[in-house]
């Protein structure tokens, strides 16, 4: 109960990794507010089947007035707000010389603009209620080693782990601690043409000490630790490419 009387909003939480974050975040006894573009009722079922408070907020957060909305809907369904996780993100993989321009905005509206903005959102609410909080942003080990198939993903992921380095200066003085994590390949719908190829599987599962593709659910214990008081003294910082998260 890592999380008991928190209550924790998880973007991008329909599915793969935001969903699996959501049902990890209220086995540890958080109340969770959910956000996507659609299909999070299944999610919110889920959540209160486990006994806690759950509420969907539907929306695009490369609108600012997403993260706004998501925050306000946090506090007046619950009374507080004590993490964010900005997981939300999309990568269509397509070759650089000739990546369509509007690939390219959407890639970086919703994954760094969109990260930027429901930080931001979230950061201003705990600032309000004087008592800290935590902020988990999911980058990728992607912003570290690039991908010829994501030229227009690899430098948001980049930027998001940037921003929460800069995020954990900015405030850290109001008790709010930001972190980044770094994930691998991890088997989610984002990428599941990709690895619908045996050959390629087992290329990835060589390349991984542990021999194997990660799951979602590999990722919920970094993301709840580094959101519960357990990783009070830990901040966003600078990191070896050997670190899952910083």
């Amino acid at each position: 109960m890592l999380l008991e009387g928190k209550v924790v909003i998880i973007t991008g939480a329909s599915r793969g990794i935001g969903r699996a974050v959501a049902l990890g975040c209220a086995r540890e006894g958080a109340d969770v507010v959910v956000n996507d573009l659609s299909g999070l009722g299944a999610v919110v079922e889920e959540i209160r089947a486990l006994g806690r408070r759950a509420r969907p907020a539907q929306g695009d957060v490369a609108d600012p007035e997403t993260g706004r909305r998501i925050v306000a809907l946090a506090v007046d369904a619950f009374g507080t707000l004590d993490v964010l996780v900005s997981n939300a993100g999309i990568c269509p993989f397509h070759t650089f010389l000739d990546m369509p321009a509007e690939i390219m905005r959407r890639t970086n509206e919703v994954n760094y603009y969109g990260t930027f903005y429901v930080a931001q959102a979230a950061a201003k609410q705990m600032v309000t209620q004087g008592k800290g909080g935590a902020i988990v942003a999911m980058s990728s080990i992607s912003a570290l080693v690039g991908g010829g198939m994501q030229t227009h993903y690899t430098p948001t992921k980049a930027a998001i782990h940037s921003l929460m380095q800069s995020c954990a200066i900015a405030l850290g003085p109001h008790g709010i601690r930001c972190n980044s994590v770094l994930v691998g390949t991890v088997r989610t719908d984002i990428n599941k043409e990709d690895l619908s190829d045996p050959e390629k599987v087992a290329y990835f599962n060589k390349r991984i000490p542990l021999g194997r593709l990660g799951e979602p659910e590999d990722i919920v214990g970094p993301v709840v630790f580094l959101a519960s008081d357990m990783a009070r003294y830990i901040m966003a910082r600078r990191s070896s490419r050997t670190a899952a998260y910083s």
